[in-house]
């Protein structure tokens, strides 16, 4: 076979769906390999329709050999036992009991990271899609097949990227399926075949389940419960596709999203060492999408400029580039004529002010979350659009740097603190808030349709 280079793990996850889609329908459940597989099993969850799971796994060593599986523990109090190795090995009950409840321990305090205060998913008489971004040793994804198997599947299906053409999951007693796009003969680590393998983090997983999940978890401390959110698909929108942006110098890739009958388009800049992938901006976008707006998510730079640190703060050139994007997005057929806003996080905030600030006509409001507005403090005068300062009460550096920028804007602001949220707002709860804050002031805060300048 030939060796496949995937863009990212969404690509990847992309690209795997069109080979799972026999497995539409409602007795499917797919479960990502924490971490890295989680974003490509929400591309493939998303392509079958299917709700999202993480499957939490921590293999069982040997106690003289840890690197050697003598089974695996999982959620729920489920136990797979290699009785074989025991057996050859005379491991002891005792023995087998103390590493078993030490790695319950430790499924345990993962599942309750990634799915706070939630059960996992039944298996019990469902086909389990689980998906990894790759396989090397293939331990893990074999412990999670004999999890998925005892914990009540009657269907596993290991899905992946790529795997070692010497790998021979099918043969596994615990997979009904293998799925594999490449099986190159030359492989080294599964970071080898993308462009862009990096670290996905807890919050990222967090993130991209309740980004899946048909309603989101409600907030602590009593608060109501987030709205249902919907992943926008082809048939409710009349614009969902992969674009790519011409600026001075570069063209930019992005994804756009209008909704039918839309009540004007969101432009996000990310901030400093993110993409276009986040999954907190992704998140923040299905919510603006359910309320009727579309969104524009797409990197600020390319990866040749992003190799150099300082253009990450460039807030002129990131400001510019914004600039370029709106007027590219001005002459879109699905989104000509909308409102156009701006959502920014971290340093993409000062961006976004900074472009409001030259566009004072052209901008309808502007949306910072966590972001660094004092980083643009010499053209926060000039800007007229109404603006939202979202901080998390527990970010309290960013908090005061926020209020001394609030001080210097001359139009309609508002700071609004997300109590227990940090910088990046994994807390649970914190981003649901955060998006309906931002969800809310676009609504509110639109021109009206035509009065943009081109």
């Amino acid at each position: 076979m030939g060796c496949t280079v995937f863009t990212d793990r969404r690509d990847a996850g992309r690209q795997l769906a069109q080979t799972l889609r026999r497995f539409r329908g409602t007795e499917t459940i797919v479960l990502g390999l924490p971490r890295g597989g989680v974003p490509v099993a929400a591309e493939v969850a998303a392509a079958l329709g299917a709700p999202l799971d993480v499957i939490v796994v921590r293999k069982l060593g040997v106690p003289y050999q840890p690197e050697l599986a003598m089974g695996a523990v999982g959620e729920g109090g489920v136990t797979v036992v290699n009785h074989e190795v025991l057996s050859h090995l005379h491991v002891s009950e005792v023995e087998l009991s103390a590493v078993a409840e030490r790695e319950r321990a430790v499924v345990a305090e993962r599942a309750h990271r990634f799915r706070p205060g939630h059960a996992a998913l039944s298996l019990e008489d469902k086909i389990a899609v689980i998906v990894d971004d790759g396989i090397a040793t293939g331990s893990t994804a074999r412990a999670a097949c004999g999890v998925a198997r005892a914990a009540g599947a009657a269907t596993v299906v290991l899905a992946v990227p790529v795997a070692p053409e010497d790998s021979h999951p099918e043969r596994w007693p615990e997979v009904d399926e293998f799925v594999c796009l490449d099986r190159p003969r030359w492989f080294h680590a599964v970071g080898q075949f993308y462009s862009d393998f990096g670290q996905t983090t807890d919050g990222e997983v967090a993130a991209l389940l309740r980004l899946a999940a048909a309603s989101t978890a409600g907030e602590q401390g009593g608060q109501a419960a987030a709205p249902a959110v919907t992943r926008i698909t082809p048939e409710h929108a009349s614009e969902d596709r992969e674009v790519r942006i011409p600026v001075e110098g570069a063209e930019l890739a992005g994804h756009l999203t209008v909704p039918a009958a839309a009540r004007g388009v969101v432009v996000f800049a990310h901030g400093s060492g993110s993409s276009r992938h986040s999954p907190r901006n992704r998140y923040v976008a299905s919510v603006l999408q359910e309320g009727g707006l579309g969104t524009l998510l797409f990197d600020l730079l390319t990866p040749a400029e992003e190799a150099h640190r300082a253009n990450v703060f460039d807030i002129d050139l990131l400001s510019r580039r914004l600039v370029e994007a709106t007027e590219w997005l001005q002459h879109e057929p699905a989104a000509a004529g909308l409102p156009v806003s701006y959502f920014g996080a971290s340093t993409g905030a000062a961006a976004a002010l900074a472009a409001a600030a030259v566009r004072p006509e052209g901008t309808a409001s502007v949306v910072s979350r966590g972001g660094r507005p004092d980083l643009a403090m010499p053209a926060l005068g000039d800007v007229q659009a109404p603006t939202l300062l979202i901080v998390g009460s527990r970010d309290e550096v960013v908090l005061e740097l926020n209020r001394r920028a609030q001080r210097q804007l001359q139009c309609e602001s508002r700071l609004a603190v997300v109590p227990g949220a940090t910088h990046l707002f994994e807390e649970p709860g914190t981003l649901a808030q955060a998006a309906r804050l931002a969800r809310d002031w676009f609504i509110g805060h639109r021109a009206p349709s035509g009065t943009l300048t081109a």
